[in-house]
Parts: C-alpha cells; sequence; structure tokens
C-alpha cells in the first residue's frame, strides 16, 4: 500500500528544517540560468517586478539591483520564514490559490518551481498573464521530471536501479500532493493561446556529481518525504543507502530538464 497525500497539499513545507538546504541547493543549481534568462527581457531599471515563491530570497535580491531605486521588487511566498528583509524588495506572505494577483499591473512576472506544484495553475496563469502591463514579460521556470535514465555514472548497478527507483518514487509522490510534471512543456503553447508575443522556451540541464547540490538535492527531499517513501515499500537501510550515494563522487547525476519560457502581453 502506497502513502496518500491530499492533492492540494504542497509537498516542501518552509517551516521544515531541511528548506533552508533546500533553497540554498536550487539557488547553487538554477540561479546562474534564471538570471540569464531574466536578462534576455531587456534593461529593467526602474520595472515593477513580481517575485512569486521566492524562497530564499536569491533571484529578488537580483531584481532589486537591477531594477535600481526608481523600481520595485515585490517578493512573495506562501511561507515567508526563509525570506529575509532585504532593501531590494518588498515581501509579502501570498497563496495564489485563494488570494488575487498582488495589485500590479507588473513589466515583469517571474515564477520557478511554483505553478507546477498547484492543481489550478492553469487559472493562475490566466491572471499572472492579465496582471502584466502592456508589453510585460511572464517569465516561468519548471522542470520536466518525466522519467529517464538520470545516473550518468555510478559505483555499479545496484547503486543504478536504487536510485532509479527513488526517483520515481519521489515523483509518485509528488504527484500525489498535486505535482504535474508535464506542465514545463504545455508553458509554450499555453502562452500563445492566451495571446502572447515573443514566445521562447529555452531549456537546460547539467550533471552533479556527488557532494554537489544537484546531487545533495536528492538526501533534502529524501528527508522532507521520508514517511511516504517509507510508505511507498522502501526499508530505512535502503533510503540511508540513497544518503550516501548522494555523497559519493563516483556517483554523477543528470538534473532535472529545466524549461524556462518567456512571453509577452502585447504592447
Amino acid at each position: 500500500m502506497t502513502a496518500s497525500a491530499p492533492a492540494d497539499t504542497y509537498a516542501f513545507d518552509n517551516d521544515d528544517v531541511e528548506s533552508v538546504d533546500r533553497h540554498q541547493f536550487l539557488a547553487a543549481m538554477l540561479d546562474e540560468f534564471t538570471r540569464a534568462r531574466l536578462s534576455r527581457v531587456g534593461d529593467l531599471s526602474g520595472a515593477r517586478c513580481l517575485e512569486i515563491g521566492a524562497g530564499g530570497g536569491s533571484i529578488a535580491r537580483w531584481l532589486g539591483d537591477q531594477v535600481g531605486p526608481t523600481g520595485r521588487v515585490l517578493a512573495t511566498d506562501l511561507n515567508t520564514r526563509l525570506l529575509p528583509e532585504h532593501p531590494g524588495y518588498t515581501r509579502q506572505q501570498h497563496d495564489l490559490t485563494t488570494e488575487p494577483v498582488p495589485e500590479g499591473p507588473w513589466d515583469l512576472i517571474h515564477a520557478r518551481l511554483v505553478l507546477a506544484h498547484i492543481p489550478s495553475r492553469r487559472e493562475i496563469f490566466g491572471r499572472l498573464v492579465e496582471a502584466l502591463a502592456p508589453g510585460g514579460a511572464l517569465v516561468i521556470q519548471e522542470w520536466d521530471g518525466t522519467p529517464g535514465d538520470w545516473a550518468i555514472a555510478a559505483p555499479d548497478q545496484a547503486a543504478v536501479s536504487l536510485l532509479t527507483d527513488y526517483q520515481r518514487a519521489v515523483g509518485r509522490r509528488l504527484q500525489a500532493h498535486g505535482l504535474d510534471y508535464t506542465w514545463a512543456r504545455e508553458l509554450h503553447g499555453a502562452m500563445l493561446a492566451a495571446g502572447m508575443v515573443d514566445v521562447d522556451t529555452e531549456v537546460h540541464a547539467r550533471a552533479w556529481p556527488g557532494g554537489t547540490p544537484g546531487a545533495l538535492l536528492l538526501t533534502v527531499t529524501l528527508d522532507q518525504l521520508r514517511d511516504e517513501l517509507l510508505g511507498e515499500g522502501f526499508t530505512a537501510e535502503q533510503l540511508d543507502r540513497v544518503r550516501e550515494l548522494t555523497r559519493d563522487p563516483r556517483l554523477v547525476w543528470r538534473g532535472l530538464l529545466t524549461y524556462s519560457t518567456i512571453g509577452r502581453r502585447p504592447a
């Protein structure tokens, strides 16, 4: 019997002790790519920017530097415990599923690894488009978790089999919480269907040896979903072995494909 979970319950609570490491690892994995994509939007001096699901605030801080003293950055999250106060942005606790989009209009709205976790993602997406100023840009980044060969190198075949089973089980648990791994691939079409222009998608991934952020993120997920993974049939010994492997430099783990899609509201 597998563990169950409410379909509208986010799997990774910022109140969890492990959430600090999660945000740090995600920043190390994705911030360089995210900054490059946001730079494609153009000069942000004086821009009004909304950062949704700001996490630890690394991108919100960067946006604050870009917009300068005449701009505005609002950083929101369901739980702002890990979002520190900073002169470059204003922070706000906010729930996209029950509250309207913070009042704009916005020249830039950015959301990374957020909407795929929310069952009402398509309705929220439409509201985000409407909250843009004419010519404003929506930048959404999501992971494509389609099952595949994640282990590029490993100590032995038993490790590959264990990690593959583990990652597939994590995928099942996250889907039980409402995650849609196909959303990443739907974004480009969704933006076109919404009448957005200059729609552009770039796909990014890299490999992570054991002991580096992309591999260690597996351990953070293990800790936050441990009870559910035990309910999936894993033993405590198997989960301990997964933890060991994420620190083994002989393991090289391919990160999930990050789809970054940009679209503009017509001027």
